[in-house]
């Protein structure tokens, strides 16, 4: 395997794990939390409501995250993943223990290297480049 491929399987796997993870562990139980039918209680730093604000996280952490997983549009998924990962650790637990930011921060990092170096070779987006 050439240096190259090694390279883009590490992008597969960051992919994959942190789309994957997103999706499930928190994306997911947003979405059935928003649809549940109880008052939504959620961080509104914009303004727009609590039910926005949640259906913008649901976005982010579901949609976006399993894009990223398959590699579809992934530099354009990134984004929402990386702005509610910013916010969650420096709007909702800005002054908390760092042991509150650590998840977010763990998240964010790699979701930033997958922004930057795209999506690699094991990715929908990578086929449709090829077939074009």
């Amino acid at each position: 395997m050439t240096h190259t491929r090694y390279h883009d399987v590490v992008l597969l796997l960051l992919r994959l794990m942190f789309g994957l993870s997103m999706a499930y562990a928190h994306g997911w139980p947003k979405l059935q939390r928003l649809t549940g039918g109880e008052e939504v209680k959620f961080l509104d730093f914009l303004g727009l409501g609590p039910e926005i604000s949640l259906g913008l996280a649901v976005f982010g952490e579901l949609f976006c995250a399993l894009l990223l997983a398959v590699g579809l549009f992934t530099r354009l998924a990134a984004l929402p993943l990386i702005i509610t990962m910013f916010v969650a650790v420096f709007v909702a637990h800005w002054g908390d223990p760092y042991s509150d930011m650590e998840g977010g921060l763990l998240f964010l990092v790699p979701y930033v290297c997958i922004l930057l170096a795209g999506p690699g070779w094991y990715s929908i987006d990578a086929q449709i480049r090829k077939s074009a």
